[in-house]
């Protein structure tokens, strides 16, 4: 078994909770040999303002350049959303993101069985739900060029939304890649009518899926339809194809189709590493109360598992030790129907405790 080596940056929020669960579950693969990992740790975010004086110090780009792949917590504070732009504690989310290349954002979207009821979609809708969202992850009008203000008399703020054909071939390539893996079938989410930087993207997938992937399924909708149709009709979809910002808006909405947005990870990839997360985000407002959902954060562990490291054995361990917690009736507050609940912890020690009966 290699040795593998990862950052942790447990970041903001509810960030460094919901960090020690996923090393608790990394520990006991390690005791178990099921798994050899070592760890390190760094700032980004609003820890490392405080810390550091910058959002994405030096060291942590160093650190993040030299591991194998990264465990994320979350980014993003009260303290600090009112900073100018670069000291902004998301601005670190980005920089690590253009650092690493990490242009292939992987956001699944599934419902384990028990958490049927506890999304407000008719169960028959979302019964065996299971779509993945390919979003690019570093273009778009989060990295577009020029953007700023305009100062005087009607303060104005501007940003730029651009995509190059070779932005949207590579993402595009990852996704019917993915999608031959599955059901062949791809819903490319754009705004064509109105944007030309969508006009760009629709041409090229169009192109590249005429040139070379002529057995997959491939549709396009505009992004305000597809919206509509994750709530109606969600199952229509397999692979879903997007831009940065549309991505970042459609997949929060779908997370909500399980439940809670407190179940759902993702992978950030680049073609050597990736960058594994909870997608709900430092949620300030519960920080520190332990009752953050852990879920979310122990299954981009998985997912790590899965996509870096090449180990799926692990992967569906992890997955099925989760299903197993949640059939078994413990539930955190998110998504308990009931008064009482299991803390942050007492989750992550159910899941221990049911990886270890199948080791």
């Amino acid at each position: 078994m290699t040795k593998k080596n990862i950052l942790l940056l447990p970041g903001d929020g509810v960030g460094p909770e919901i960090m020690l669960e996923a090393i608790k579950v990394i520990d006991v693969l390690n005791e178990t040999n099921l798994s050899d990992i070592s760890y390190d740790y760094a700032d980004i975010g609003g820890i490392a303002i405080d810390n550091h004086g910058t959002p994405y110090p030096d060291e942590t780009s160093v650190k993040a350049s030299r591991a194998d792949c990264i465990l994320l917590g979350a980014v993003g504070t009260k303290k600090h959303e009112k900073n100018e732009n670069k000291l902004k504690p998301e601005s670190g989310l980005l920089a690590l993101r253009k650092s690493l290349d990490l242009y292939i954002n992987v956001r699944p979207v599934f419902l384990f069985e028990a958490l049927l009821e506890s999304s407000t979609i008719k169960s028959e809708v979302i019964k065996n739900l299971d779509i993945v969202i390919i979003r690019e992850l570093i273009g778009g009008v989060y990295f577009g060029e020029p953007r700023g203000f305009k100062d005087g008399v009607n303060r104005t703020g501007f940003n730029t939304m651009s995509y190059s054909e070779n932005e949207v071939t590579r993402i595009s390539k990852y996704a019917f890649d993915l999608s031959n893996k599955r059901s062949a079938k791809v819903t490319s989410v754009d705004k064509a009518n109105v944007l030309e930087a969508s006009q760009v993207w629709r041409e090229t997938v169009t192109k590249l899926h005429a040139d070379g992937y002529p057995g997959i399924k491939l549709d396009h909708m505009y992004v305000d339809n597809a919206a509509m149709q994750l709530i109606k009709d969600p199952k229509q979809f397999d692979v879903i194809l997007t831009e940065n910002l549309f991505g970042d808006i459609l997949s929060d909405e779908a997370s909500m189709l399980t439940g809670s947005i407190g179940m759902l990870p993702s992978a950030s990839l680049s073609d050597v590493t990736g960058v594994y997360e909870p997608i709900h985000g430092s949620a300030p407002d519960i920080a520190g109360q332990g009752i953050v959902n852990p879920i979310a954060m122990i299954l981009s562990v998985a997912m790590m598992f899965e996509y870096s490291l090449n180990n799926i054995k692990v992967s569906n361990l992890i997955k099925d030790a989760i299903e197993n917690v949640l059939r078994s009736g413990i539930f955190t507050k998110d998504i308990s129907n009931k008064k009482e609940f299991a803390s942050t912890s007492e989750m992550g020690n159910a899941i221990i405790m049911e990886i270890k009966k199948h080791v």
